[in-house]
């Protein structure tokens, strides 16, 4: 099988690793999940952490075919838009964006204006579609129950899950969000699984357990099979979803869930500026029951 090379960018405030996945033969790329720096203090953003992935990709000379997005992305911004003003490429997202902006334009009370087809981006991937990467085979896997909407991508011998797992010492990923669910997302998490044990798997994130002292963003299906504390080999479906129910109960919400929903519905791009000149965020207040 191909074997692309993969290229990560950490960003150490929201602990996301995007990637620069190329095709060794043509040169060709697709960066996924990438991130827009944004200081929730001031309400600013900048390109600082994406400029990072320009400056790889025009150093290293490759065209960007693809800009992937996992799902919609509930702790950082997306830099798509900017990456692609400067480097083109296509903006793709799983179909079930649809109900993913159904449910939040509503959420964020965006108005008549704000589409909810899925048409900010350039294209919406289907269970199974397969696509290339210059010369790289690669196929889109949906996988919902951390959100409806998250696709999974396999390119050449690496699968690219999101949020779905995270290393095995650190489990998979909460259900607790709309339209979220536990059973979902082990049946989810049972399809990656099915993949050879050498598939070489990319998680969105590490959050650093307590008993490691660095950051690890790679992992095999094999290893996940065998050591995922949540979801190895030997752990039945009701098993998983009792856990993890119980899990998301105490969770608190992400620290940028409000601003980052928002905007990554709108394919990365900032709300349109009111008639002031003005682009403005909404946070709806006492809307989101207290966890903890």
């Amino acid at each position: 099988m191909s074997r692309p090379d993969v290229t990560a960018f950490f960003d150490q405030d929201t602990h996301t690793v995007s990637y620069v996945v190329a095709d060794p033969e043509t040169r060709h790329c697709a960066i996924v999940d990438s991130v827009l720096d944004y200081a929730a203090n001031a309400g600013r953003t900048s390109c600082s952490g994406a400029q990072r992935i320009v400056d790889f990709v025009r150093e290293q000379s490759l065209t960007v075919e693809w800009l992937l997005e996992t799902h919609v992305h509930a702790d950082h911004l997306s830099a798509a838009p900017w990456l692609q003003q400067q480097l083109g490429g296509k903006l793709a997202i799983g179909e079930h964006i649809r109900t993913v902006q159904d449910t939040f334009g509503k959420t964020f009370n965006a108005g008549s204006d704000f589409a909810r087809d899925g048409s900010q981006f350039d294209h919406l991937f289907q269970d199974g579609e397969t696509y290339r990467v210059g010369n790289l085979q690669a196929r889109a896997l949906h996988t919902p129950g951390h959100t409806p909407a998250c696709m999974s991508h396999v390119i050449g011998d690496a699968v690219f899950v999101g949020d779905t797992l995270f290393m095995p010492d650190y489990g998979t990923a909460r259900c607790d969000f709309p339209g979220g669910d536990a059973r979902t997302l082990y049946r989810s998490i049972q399809t990656l699984m099915a993949l050879p044990d050498a598939t070489r798997m990319f998680l969105c994130h590490d959050y650093l357990p307590d008993d490691r002292d660095h950051f690890i963003w790679e992992t095999t299906v094999g290893e996940q099979r065998q050591h995922n504390i949540h979801v190895h080999d030997g752990i039945s479906e009701t098993e998983f979803v009792t856990m993890r129910e119980t899990r998301d109960a105490s969770l608190d919400m992400p620290r940028l869930i409000l601003p980052s929903v928002q905007v990554n519905m709108r394919a990365g791009h900032l709300p349109p500026a009111e008639d002031n000149g003005v682009q403005y965020l909404k946070i709806p207040l006492n809307l989101f029951a207290a966890q903890g």
